[in-house]
């Protein structure tokens, strides 16, 4: 069938709207007809070249919900009309990091950049026959995707899908990072540096795990002021007037932890939080940067002295399939805000337009309506 599709055709570069062939699912494989699509800051990093496609054209997206349309031989847990949940990493229960409770590092997330299904073949292709790579394994930036059984996640069909597709990537990402990552405990002085589309749950989750300050820091006033409705305590526009808070609220040890969850992050980004954390406390990196830049400029002797931690976080340390079912309960029992986060919504012919106005910090999430 066919699909209109935004595409990478080289990076750097725009998102291009073209039609795509889509094949019938395989085996274990599901045709999902996304209805709604989230503008995730990951995505531009594959237009801006920060994060390089191993096959172009590219076609992006990793972050959507939609409807079942046709479901492949061997399939057991889905059906056509269920609503599904893109999940990114299609965790297979099965290898080392599954076994180990640690869906969201399943070795099927070495597919996230190639383009291909998990048997190395494509399944998006232009009009004139060439493949088209999708983004991990999912595509939902085309409005009908062939995916792997285990990247869609069943969920209640009386939740709306443009609030689900929104538990795709950034909400667990962002919730997960205080929750998980810096293991926010009630009481604690906490600051999320970036409050865009992943540091906003960033701040809902460390709201939810009962800190008692949570400083956002973010150059847009509109982030900070969203930040302040979503539960932050405090908001400035620059890390030093955050960390001078965090010292006075301390007697001068700092923050117990710092989330690093701006757009495009730096070896200075992280810097900066490290100088704002107490003794033992933890920086949690979240965003994304180029591939090719390394380095982070902190003292080494602070960091065995004051026995502080530097921790990676991959969608939230949460596992996709537990993830998308708690988070849709809690937004059900009113813990955790979803329709808030959208701020814009787009057809799929505006993605550049949604992209640029995230970038001039004037949404939180936008999303498209296919």
């Amino acid at each position: 069938m066919k699909s209109r599709a935004a595409v990478l055709f080289d990076a750097p570069g725009k998102w291009e709207i073209i039609d795509v062939e889509v094949d019938d699912p395989k085996e274990f494989e599901v045709l999902v007809r996304f209805q709604h699509a989230g503008l995730c800051h990951s995505d531009d990093h594959y237009a801006k070249g920060d994060v390089p496609a191993l096959a172009y054209p590219f076609c992006g997206g990793h972050e959507g919900a939609g409807v079942v349309e046709k479901v492949g031989p061997g399939v057991r847990d889905l059906k056509v009309g269920d609503h599904v949940v893109a999940a990114f990493i299609p965790g297979c229960g099965r290898c080392t990091w599954c076994a180990r409770g640690m869906q969201n590092l399943c070795d099927n997330g070495a597919y996230m950049m190639l383009g291909t299904q998990l048997d190395g073949t494509f399944r998006l292709h232009t009009e004139d026959g060439a493949d088209v790579g999708q983004c991990s394994l999912v595509s939902t930036f085309s409005e009908y995707s062939v995916l792997p059984e285990w990247g869609a996640i069943k969920i209640d069909p009386d939740i709306p899908l443009s609030v689900a597709a929104l538990v795709g990537c950034g909400v667990p990402t962002g919730w997960g990072s205080a929750v998980n990552a810096a293991a926010v405990r009630p009481g604690d002085v906490v600051i999320v540096m970036g409050v865009g589309g992943i540091g906003i749950n960033a701040v809902q989750g460390a709201k939810f795990a009962g800190a008692s300050r949570i400083i956002a820091v973010d150059p847009a006033p509109f982030h900070r002021d969203k930040a302040l409705e979503l539960g932050a305590t405090d908001a400035f526009e620059n890390m030093q007037q955050a960390t001078d808070l965090a010292q006075a609220l301390t007697n001068g040890q700092g923050a117990d932890s710092a989330i690093v969850t701006v757009g495009v992050v730096t070896g200075e980004h992280v810097a900066e939080a490290f100088a704002s954390i107490r003794k033992a406390g933890t920086v949690v990196l979240t965003s994304m940067g180029n591939v090719v830049e390394y380095g982070i400029p902190v003292s080494l002797f602070e960091l065995a002295m004051y026995q502080k931690r530097i921790q990676g976080s991959l969608f939230g340390m949460m596992q996709p399939t537990r993830a998308v079912e708690d988070l849709l309960r809690l937004y059900r029992e009113g813990h955790l805000k979803l329709e808030e986060l959208i701020t814009r919504r787009y057809s799929l012919e505006e993605i550049n337009q949604g992209y640029a106005d995230m970038h001039a910090g004037v949404n939180l999430r936008g999303v498209i309506d296919f």
